[in-house]
């Protein structure tokens, strides 16, 4: 009962999942050719590869008189730059004497109990009894390059992973010019490309196109993953909708520059490839050096885009995530940015917490502002010391007061960077990225420290502990607020500080889970700039937006919802009118959508109603009551907020007993027309009692009659059906 099985007579790998079959054939010349990635089917489908004379075509020189073989026209497991396939590789080396060329042949494979992890990145893991990995060896014969592709397989969530390891066997130097982790070819078919883009204060926006004949790049080239373009994408058959048809998900699991390609080639063949982006990066490899592909998380299903959800939420849930939040319910938090921003002292932080404590509210953060000299964001960055004068107590005492109200106590940082106007800038100017004898791109007058040295982390990882250690931080906000450019290191070679960087920032924050297992950390990076499986990793949730109005983030969670989930989503209510948009909605409304997110609240509790103080507890009290059907919970996208004036959706209970259904009105028109909603994921034959009127439905009633959402009789109205089982 393997999930991975290997034939020996044809040569013909098989991975099986509970519902997909994964399949390639290593060829008589040593290619691994891809033969099949959909249902699963017991036959092998060799079959569908036909060898045919394509003109303009080149033939590998081994395959002599052949005309009909040609690398070119046939889909592979790891295509590489010089073996005559003209279209985009996965892999491209360049050698000692500048030739860029690489022909991998198969020397061997294993299959292996368990799932295989990678050294200084972040990785799905598994218990050995619920995943296999399976390893091919490949070889260039001319050069001694080897390169190992793994395969990992969680076979009952219907996940295979992907990743390679790439070695330098010659006597010389090379250059990898270009590596990605995974590629996926379709010998036959038409199928859109379902992306997410995005910019600050807008990510993660639902795009679909069709996968014509050119090539269609998405990525980044800013250092981090990006708010442009999220490392997760959707291929999906023409027909393929929310409910039902064939789609693939590929997530790119790393947090830096990255690229995907889509291409339909001159037969129809569509070539997908997730890695590593190419621009700025020519990673140097000495001889008996390795270099580690991040990893891609792939998945197969006929359920269309809830079905990738649902694969996704629990193979990021589940063997993602780490720590004691995973599981654990998150304290509900105000943070004091929207609240008093960079002007405050520790009695402003206090009060917030005696206000906090009288809702239900289980922690206060203090944002940007509290260290070195900050009052505004051109300086201070690098000089992690509690400014004592500007709080008026040390950073022990203003945790303690805040504890003695019963609410724990969390702080903001900014590790990576480096103010120009700063002592740690004036003492080590040369620890920031830029180049030599030009000056430097600036954004918020800051520079990025050269994470890619270890002498640079040791020295910030000290001051942040010292900062640690002194009190009882429960919590930390970790913020990435610019991108890398000028990109240069006085002690890494230039081509691999891009993804040197990538893995000091992870080993960073390794040390620090490690030093504080207790510690709830929050990635952030100007919102969500650098929201990816990779750095779920390492933090317990990311702050989803900086746009805080209710009604842009209900397209913003819609967007992140089709890879992450609700659990580790960052989401608060703020103040109205809101101050990105200027937006008001009604308190209610934002309650309801900050809760399909870590829940929290960024205002100022002092300058609230009573009647809003009133709305703010019973608020909490009712995600506190439903905080674990929410993150544990089944989610479903019940409307479409890019073409429907209602934006519902619904979270149910793993055994179908609870049910909780959300929905805003986004338009408000006089004499409005009907609104009905269709829920999923039910019991057919049991019944639902809706709690507020008593009513009882059968399942299949609410899902195929479906239920009325009463009409607005405000702008961005919100409703909440709670069902329970009978």
């Amino acid at each position: 009962n393997m999930a991975i099985f290997y034939s020996e007579d044809n040569k013909i790998i098989s991975i099986n999942t509970a519902n997909s079959t994964y399949q390639m054939k290593i060829d008589k010349y040593g290619t691994p050719l891809h033969l099949y990635y959909g249902k699963r089917i017991k036959d092998d489908a060799e079959h569908l590869i036909q060898y045919i004379d394509r003109a303009f075509s080149g033939n590998p020189y081994e395959a002599m008189e052949d005309r009909q073989y040609s690398l070119d026209v046939l889909p592979q497991e790891y295509p590489s730059l010089g073996t005559g396939d003209f279209r985009s590789v996965a892999l491209n080396v360049k050698n000692s004497d500048d030739s860029e060329c690489c022909r991998l042949k198969y020397m061997g494979h294993s299959i292996i109990k368990g799932k295989y992890s990678l050294p200084g990145l972040p990785a799905v893991y598994a218990d050995d009894e619920e995943s296999e990995t399976l390893e091919i060896v490949l070889k260039d014969e001319v050069s001694g390059i080897e390169v190992k592709l793994l395969y990992g397989v969680i076979e009952n969530e219907d996940i295979i992973t992907r990743s390679a390891i790439i070695t330098n066997n010659c006597n010389e130097k090379i250059t990898l010019e270009k590596a990605g982790s995974a590629c996926l070819d379709f010998l036959y078919g038409q199928y859109d490309l379902i992306s997410f883009h995005g910019k600050h204060n807008f990510e993660r926006g639902f795009q679909r196109r069709s996968i014509e004949y050119e090539n269609t790049v998405i990525g980044s080239r800013r250092g981090t993953s990006g708010h442009q373009y999220n490392p997760a994408v959707i291929i999906a058959e023409k027909s393929a909708s929310e409910t039902m048809g064939n789609c693939y998900g590929m997530a790119f699991v790393y947090s830096g520059n990255f690229m995907f390609e889509a291409e339909r080639d001159q037969f129809g063949l569509t070539r997908t490839i997730m890695g590593l982006q190419s621009d700025l990066f020519h990673y140097l490899l000495e001889p008996g050096e390795k270099f580690v592909v991040p990893e891609t998380i792939m998945t197969f299903t006929e359920e269309g885009f809830s079905g990738i959800t649902k694969n996704f939420h629990g193979c990021i849930h589940k063997h993602i995530c780490r720590g004691i939040y995973k599981n654990e319910p998150r304290p509900v938090l105000i943070n004091s940015w929207e609240a008093v921003y960079f002007d405050f002292s520790a009695q402003d932080i206090i009060d917030l917490a005696s206000e906090a404590s009288k809702l239900g509210i289980d922690m206060v953060v203090m944002d940007d502002g509290w260290f070195g000299i900050r009052n505004d964001d051109n300086s201070g960055l690098g000089d992690w010391i509690v400014n004592e004068k500007k709080l008026g107590c040390t950073l022990g005492e203003l945790a303690e007061k805040v504890n003695s109200y019963g609410v724990k106590f969390g702080i903001w940082i900014e590790p990576e960077m480096v103010s120009m106007d700063s002592d740690l800038y004036r003492n080590h100017p040369d620890w920031a990225i830029k180049i030599p004898g030009r000056n430097p791109v600036r954004s918020r007058n800051q520079l990025v420290l050269d994470f890619s040295r270890s002498e640079v982390r040791n020295y910030i990882f000290d001051m942040i502990c010292k900062i640690l250690d002194q009190s009882n931080i429960e919590y930390v906000k970790w913020d990435m607020n610019r991108s890398l450019t000028d990109i240069f290191s006085t002690e890494t070679p230039v081509g691999n500080v891009t993804y040197d960087y990538v893995l000091g920032v992870y080993e960073f924050l390794e040390r620090l889970r490690n030093r504080y297992p207790k510690l709830l950390i929050e990635g952030c990076s100007g919102g969500g700039g650098r929201f990816d499986a990779g750095m779920l990793y390492y933090t317990d949730q990311i702050w989803c937006s900086d746009n805080t109005d209710a009604v842009n983030r209900l397209k913003i969670q819609y967007g992140t919802s089709f890879f992450y989930p609700v659990s580790v989503t960052g989401a608060h209510v703020s103040a109205v009118p809101n101050h990105q948009t200027g937006r008001i909605t009604p308190m209610s409304t934002r309650n309801t959508v900050a809760m399909s997110g870590t829940f929290g609240y960024e205002l100022n509790l002092k300058a609230l109603t009573d009647e809003e103080k009133e709305n703010v507890k019973s608020g909490i009290n009712f995600y506190k009551t439903h905080r674990k059907l929410i993150s544990d919970g089944n989610y479903y996208r019940l409307s479409n907020p890019y073409e429907d004036d209602l934006t519902a959706w619904e979270f149910v209970s793993e055994d179908k007993k609870q049910v909780l259904l959300n929905a805003v009105y986004t338009k408000l028109d006089a004499n409005p027309e009907i609104s009905v909603i269709k829920l999923r994921g039910l019991l057919s034959d049991a019944g639902y009692r809706e709690t507020s009127t008593g009513k009882v439905f059968y399942g299949e009633t609410l899902m195929s009659a479906g239920i009325c959402i009463p009409y607005p009789h405000r702008e961005y109205e919100s409703y909440v059906f709670e069902f329970e089982i009978v």
